[in-house]
């Protein structure tokens, strides 16, 4: 059974910086599709906005809102995906989501939250000003 589960979040202030685990079982992690999505509690998963997404090949790509200032990374050994997030704007302010897909990993949709089918309970980000 896949699973994912996320650990980090909370409170900070503008300009401050925050990371989120998520720790995965029941699949070969590093040949998965991965990413970080955002979004609020109500909206549809669909709906949710890329944060950053990583294909297999450790391909990497990240959405214009987060760009230089977030970054994922992954350890393999842990089976274990990050989000450090520097620079953090009112605007972040968000329930953070960890989202993983089988294999193949087509760049043209990775981006797309339906496209992934295993997801993480969320963490709460609050960024005030």
């Amino acid at each position: 059974e896949v699973q994912l589960v996320q650990t980090g979040g909370g409170s900070v202030q503008a300009g401050g910086s925050l990371k989120l685990s998520c720790d995965a079982s029941g699949y070969t992690f590093n040949q998965w599709c991965a990413g970080w999505f955002r979004g609020t509690p109500d909206q549809p998963r669909d709906e949710r906005e890329k944060v950053v997404i990583i294909d297999g090949d450790a391909q990497i790509q990240y959405g214009g809102a987060v760009k230089g200032r977030f970054t994922i990374s992954k350890d393999n050994a842990k089976n274990t995906l990050y989000l450090q997030m520097n620079s953090l704007k009112p605007e972040d302010t968000a329930m953070y989501y960890c989202a993983a897909e089988r294999p193949p990993c087509d760049p043209t949709t990775l981006f797309l939250a339906g496209r992934y089918a295993y997801w993480g309970q969320g963490t709460q980000v609050t960024v005030s000003s």
